[in-house]
């Protein structure tokens, strides 16, 4: 059952206990296998891509499979029903309409002295997108890691998943990635996957970022690769926290914690409520939920190690051990959710009142489902266009602009032991005069 906690002694220690339940001690183990498979792809190519397939995922694939043809993703359309394909439209232009107010604009300033300051956004050349798969479909995944790349004017992007059964490939995958825009698709997952996209294989480009979760092998994979590639995040098990007061529906509550719970095994569904009342029924909707829940069994495991329900004082002392447990996902289901925003500092995204699930972020709202997880979100954010483009100085100095601070730069040049830097300036200087 779905535990209350009453004593505030045991909260803080609690909600640490939970935010850390990635650190376990099996990772090291994890983290040398992950090594041997970047090393083997890296030195072997498409032979080593083909040989873990094989070992991990139980698909013997020769090297000219690895990318799905032209009329696999043409067939996928006939795969999926009408309304599928008009949900998955709809969540293109809702994501692709709020990236689009997103893209930062390059800029420049003239100022005094004819002296020209800016910044210019140019986006990567290739983008290599993880969508997991195998046992499961996430084609919401596939638009909410393609559409930002495709709006930031990424020229070229390669999408990657595992195959399932028979070496299939979802066709609501498929078709999602060809509504934004998505041709290039190799079946291929796991670490083996992140190796080809960081390293590049005989079949496989090289990119410059990998966006999109994965499993612990996955994140190990973009954790070890960061610098030889960019990555979006080190992404881990889902979570959601939610405030509610005495005036929210338990039934929705409860499906708002299963809906997280039934992720992963691993996943975190915390309640934070000032009504006891609300606790009670709360706890009492979940069991009765779980009925029959086709999950029934990750979901349980989920809820009973990283479920909790904490009794609280004021929706204050909420809003900051929210601040403390810096969420992925934060529910606000209080009756004036505007009032207490300004308390909150740190969460991947906040969702507002009583009518606003987090599903509907999940899949369509518009803003994006990659955000960061396990207390990330103090210094994270959210995958966007952002996430696939750089910027660049832009800096013009004439005669007279650089003649004018020529001393503070002499003096800070040899402060620091480097008198060529004061020579650069000084005999442009002289050589003017």
């Amino acid at each position: 059952m779905l535990r209350i906690i009453t004593q505030q002694a045991d909260v803080k220690a609690e909600l640490q206990r939970i935010c850390d339940r990635t650190h376990d001690e099996q990772v090291v183990h994890k983290e040398a296998t992950v090594r041997e498979v970047l090393q083997a792809v890296k030195r072997q190519g498409d032979k080593a891509v083909l040989h873990y397939t094989a070992e991990f995922d139980h698909q013997t694939l020769k090297p000219e499979e690895l990318r799905v043809t032209g009329s696999e993703l043409d067939a996928a359309y006939q795969q999926v029903s009408k309304e599928l394909l008009a949900a998955i439209r709809l969540a293109c232009r809702q994501i692709e309409a709020f990236h689009r107010q997103r893209v930062p604009k390059s800029w420049v300033n003239f100022g005094e002295d004819d002296v020209v300051l800016g910044k210019r956004y140019t986006p990567v050349d290739r983008a290599g997108i993880y969508v997991p798969g195998g046992r499961a479909a996430y084609p919401s995944t596939v638009l909410m890691n393609a559409l930002p790349a495709k709006v930031a004017g990424v020229p070229r992007i390669v999408m990657v998943t595992p195959p399932g059964a028979g070496k299939a490939i979802s066709p609501a995958v498929l078709v999602a990635a060809q509504e934004a825009g998505l041709q290039e698709i190799y079946r291929v997952g796991g670490a083996q996957a992140i190796a080809a996209l960081a390293y590049g294989t005989e079949t496989i480009p090289k990119v410059n970022i990998i966006t999109g979760p994965g499993n612990i092998y996955v994140t190990l994979a973009k954790k070890l690769v960061y610098g030889t590639v960019g990555i979006d995040m080190l992404a881990g098990p889902s979570e959601v926290l939610i405030i509610a007061d005495e005036f929210a529906n338990p039934v929705h509550v409860a499906a708002d914690m299963l809906a997280q719970a039934e992720h992963d095994p691993m996943a975190a569904a915390i309640l934070l409520t000032t009504d006891t009342a609300l606790a009670k029924n709360v706890q009492v909707a979940v069991e009765r939920q779980l009925v029959d829940h086709p999950r029934r069994i990750d979901t349980e495991k989920a809820l009973a190690h990283y479920g909790l329900i904490v009794l609280v004082e004021s929706q204050e002392a909420a809003a900051e051990l929210s601040n403390e447990f810096a969420p992925e996902h934060l529910e606000l289901e209080v009756k004036d959710p505007w009032a207490i925003l300004p308390q909150i500092r740190h969460a991947g995204a906040i969702f507002l009142g009583y009518s606003t699930p987090e599903a509907v972020g999940d899949y369509l709202a518009g803003p994006n489902h990659t955000l960061p997880t396990s207390g990330a979100a103090r210094y994270a954010s959210a995958l966007g266009v952002e996430t696939f483009l750089k910027h660049s100085s832009i800096i013009q100095y004439s005669p007279t602009a650089l003649q004018k601070v020529a001393g503070a730069i002499d003096l800070l040049a040899n402060t620091e032991g480097l008198p060529s830097h004061g020579d650069s300036v000084r005999r442009r200087i002289q050589q003017d005069e």
